[in-house]
């Protein structure tokens, strides 16, 4: 009996001094501990006043475009231009062979002087009775007919000067000495880059914050170290009923020419002011599933909210629907976030800042 009672008393000293076996309580405040915090940089939504902007796409075209060709069928005579020349306008470009021509109007010009004289000759003597009111009438008809003929005469001489209507610079040049050309051969192309107009879409629904003056911003690709600005010029007076949108047109000055006809471009077109609008870093932003999210930081928990996004500007983005403005929002560790988790400031606060307070 005596080994019995002090193996019974071994065994009851023995339960006391194992783990959740002796100490329940011990046991349950482990379980409840849960994952320790988890540290985290979050920053407050700011306030701020932005300007709203629509981007597109579009293609840059020349203030002034033209291919140039040949009016009247010649030999070319002279070329008086280089490829790649800026011109101004009436410069002449080509000069086709007009002898004929010449010579037509140098004849044409002695009948309508001659003609000329024997009207005012018949005008004088009209008044002495010495020639009838219908020989002097016939007389100016014929006057008249001869100037018409010359006039027709040196309109298809001046066809065969090929000049620059506006100034611009020229392309490739098509003819070589002494080639025949004939009307609408292509002789070159001219194009004024001064200024670019750029032409893009913008949806229907931001139409009535579109106005001729508001101000734009475009880059080209191949330029990707420049930024262009510009003012919208044009809107068109009609909404395309297949894509419900409008196209509008932007003028950018290209003084140094480094923008080329044709060249593909986006571009920022600014429509107004958000005043007060709610900014989150952008690194604080989750996709998942076609939607964004952040984590907003409240009494050291993280909770999942979906937000609707809108404006951005560099490093920040508006936020519409989804938060309030009071709100702190994690912007490290969002793969290891999850909704209600416990959260702990990576970065030690300062002291006397609200972080620091709720810490002590």
């Amino acid at each position: 009996m005596g080994t019995i009672a002090a193996a019974a008393g071994l065994a009851f000293v023995y339960r006391d001094n194992l783990p959740f076996i002796g100490k329940p309580e011990t046991a349950t405040a482990t379980r409840n501990a849960g994952p320790p915090p988890l540290p985290i940089d979050y920053a407050p939504v700011r306030r701020m006043d932005i300007t709203r902007t629509i981007e597109a796409v579009g293609t840059a075209q020349a203030n002034e475009a033209v291919t140039i060709t040949a009016k009247a069928t010649g030999l070319v005579e002279r070329i008086n231009f280089q490829e790649g020349q800026h011109v101004k306008a009436g410069s002449i470009l080509v000069e086709l062979d007009a002898a004929e021509s010449s010579a037509n109007i140098s004849a044409l010009r002695a009948a309508r002087d001659a003609a000329k004289l024997a009207y005012d000759r018949a005008l004088q003597l009209v008044e002495t009775k010495a020639v009838a009111q219908a020989r002097v009438d016939e007389l100016g008809k014929a006057y008249e007919a001869t100037e018409g003929r010359l006039r027709a005469e040196q309109a298809k001489f001046s066809d065969s000067v090929i000049r620059a209507p506006f100034s611009g610079k020229l392309g490739l040049r098509k003819v070589s000495l002494g080639a025949l050309v004939r009307p609408g051969d292509v002789i070159t192309t001219l194009d004024d880059t001064t200024l670019i107009k750029l032409e893009f879409e913008i949806p229907e629904t931001v139409l009535s914050g579109v106005a001729v003056g508001n101000k734009v911003t475009a880059m080209a690709g191949a330029l990707p170290n420049r930024k262009f600005e510009g003012t919208l010029n044009t809107i068109d007076s009609r909404i395309d009923p297949a894509t419900r949108a409008v196209r509008v047109r932007a003028m950018i000055a290209n003084a140094d020419d480094v923008i080329k006809p044709g060249m593909f471009m986006t571009v920022a077109l600014s429509i107004g002011k958000v005043p007060d609008a709610l900014m989150v870093p952008e690194e604080s932003l989750l996709a998942q599933g076609g939607e964004q999210f952040v984590f907003v930081i409240r009494d050291g928990r993280a909770t999942r909210t979906r937000v609707t996004i809108g404006q951005r500007v560099p490093g920040l983005a508006q936020i519409t629907n989804g938060l309030h403005g009071d709100e702190q929002v994690a912007v490290t560790g969002l793969q290891q976030l999850r909704d209600g988790a416990r959260v702990r400031p990576a970065t030690p606060p300062v002291s006397g800042s609200p972080d620091a307070k709720t810490a002590g």
